[in-house]
């Protein structure tokens, strides 16, 4: 891990670290070559790319919602239950999150208020690389079924036999997924996006995926939703003294262990202890099946920060904007205050971040790459629309309009300003339209009074 020391007074600088945010132009390019193939040819470009990244020929994408059931009776009943306890922690969390349609009237009897429609479709995407991931279905299909989301779609690339994972299956099952194609990468972002002759279209997108499943999401995000650009996965850990070194080197694997591109912070004010926990990973890293992927992250993202003091340790977690951040220190819950910037915060010696990936409740998919400084964790959020609604009375028209007349004549926009004027007429002079009705000086329904030019600085 590279070391960064702060001296007194000094501060991190965002420049200081292996941010993976921008994704290269060359990945950019090819994901669009297949986002505009797909949006063309549809099926036909989908059967050719499953065939040549996945050396899979897919006659039919759509998966038989048997196979689920089938997934159910297959795999480990631990594992099931172990799924239900987290599916229902994560559902509980999230109907916290639930919004209601709201109305307020005033005085005059004019009504606003805020409608909550939940999206139409979601398209799930599930990564099935490196890893399979039943934690991302359970956490990236509830939050939708949550908010009342109708057609829940998931898509997720076929193994080389063609299937899909039945612990992925079981996970849809538990989530009350409604449909699954095997289809991966930028390609099925193209197809949830555009549709194709087997794969309806969704208005929303979410779910991680690898540099060119997050490029097709930047891309085709002017034409559906998209929960975020998200890339690499992150830990930042702020410790000092008193936590455990072999603890702190485990919650850091635990990220890095991911992916090479995995980023891992250690943040503390004592340097001896950084050292030490560095000093546990040869032991960890013997006993770990992914061994090579864990070191290549630990070797090549893997950040201390050695501060001078503990606002400075602050200061750093803030700039760092981290993905996940532990806090291993005393006190740590009184530090929670401080924290301005993460995307989810496990707080004290016992709060275990795979505790967060898999069964604490919160959302796991976070933002990644500093965005946690102005970005949010999936939420029941990401799956509704908010439509505002306003419904004037007369007397609500008459109180508004003069106002309303006056803004826009000082922005010149006089057919604004008639749209309110012509109704104000019809209240005054007890009209129920215009038809067969002379308008006159039609320059003075739209601006009934002449506003003073601005004065001029003397």
């Amino acid at each position: 891990m590279k070391t960064i020391t702060l001296n007194p007074g000094e501060r991190l600088a965002a420049g200081q670290l292996p941010r993976q945010g921008v994704l290269p132009a060359a990945i950019m390019q090819s994901a669009q070559a297949i986002v505009d193939d797909v949006r063309e040819r549809g099926d036909a470009a989908l059967r050719e790319y499953c065939k040549k990244f996945d050396g899979v020929d897919v006659d039919d994408f759509r998966v038989d919602p048997k196979l689920m059931d089938e997934a159910i009776q297959a795999v480990d009943p631990a594992f099931i239950e172990a799924l239900k306890k987290a599916a229902a922690q994560i559902r509980e969390f999230h109907e916290r999150e639930v919004e209601q349609s709201w109305f307020t009237s005033r005085a005059d009897g004019t009504i606003l208020g805020v409608k909550v429609t939940p999206v139409s479709a979601a398209g799930v995407y599930v990564p099935g690389g490196r890893a399979q991931y039943p934690s991302t279905v359970l956490m990236d299909c509830i939050p939708a079924k949550v908010a009342g989301v109708k057609r829940v779609v998931m898509v997720t690339p076929p193994q080389k036999e063609g299937g899909i994972s039945p612990y992925t299956l079981a996970a849809a099952k538990v989530a009350g997924v409604d449909e699954i194609y095997a289809v991966g990468g930028a390609q099925a972002i193209a197809a949830l996006a555009y549709g194709t002759d087997s794969i309806p279209k969704t208005a929303k997108i979410v779910g991680p995926g690898n540099a060119f499943v997050a490029a097709a999401k930047k891309i085709v995000s002017g034409d559906a939703g998209i929960d975020m650009v998200a890339g690499p996965s992150e830990v930042c850990v702020l410790a000092d003294a008193t936590a455990d070194a072999t603890v702190v080197a485990a919650d850091l694997m635990a990220q890095a262990e991911h992916d090479p591109l995995a980023t891992c912070y250690l943040v503390t004010c004592d340097a001896a202890f950084a050292e030490k926990v560095q000093g546990r990973f040869a032991e960890l890293l013997a006993a770990s099946p992914r061994a090579e992927i864990t070191s290549a992250s630990l070797a090549d993202q893997g950040v201390v920060v050695v501060a001078a003091d503990l606002e400075a340790a602050i200061d750093a977690v803030n700039v760092i904007a981290p993905e996940h951040l532990e806090l291993h220190c005393d006190n740590a819950m009184g530090l929670l205050g401080k924290i301005e910037n993460a995307g989810a915060i496990f707080v004290g010696p016992w709060s275990s971040e795979p505790l967060g990936d898999y069964v604490a409740g919160p959302n796991h998919t976070l933002p990644t790459g500093g965005t946690a400084a102005f970005s949010n964790p999936l939420s029941v959020q990401d799956f509704i629309t908010r439509s505002s609604v306003i419904c004037y009375t007369p007397e609500g028209l008459m109180n508004d309009a003069p106002a309303t007349q006056t803004m826009a004549q000082a922005e010149g926009l006089w057919a604004h300003a008639l749209s309110a004027g012509l109704r104000r007429k019809m209240v005054e002079e007890g009209l129920e339209g215009f038809d067969g009705v002379d308008l006159g000086d039609i320059n003075r329904i739209a601006w009934p009074v002449d506003l003073t030019a601005p004065k001029k600085a003397e």
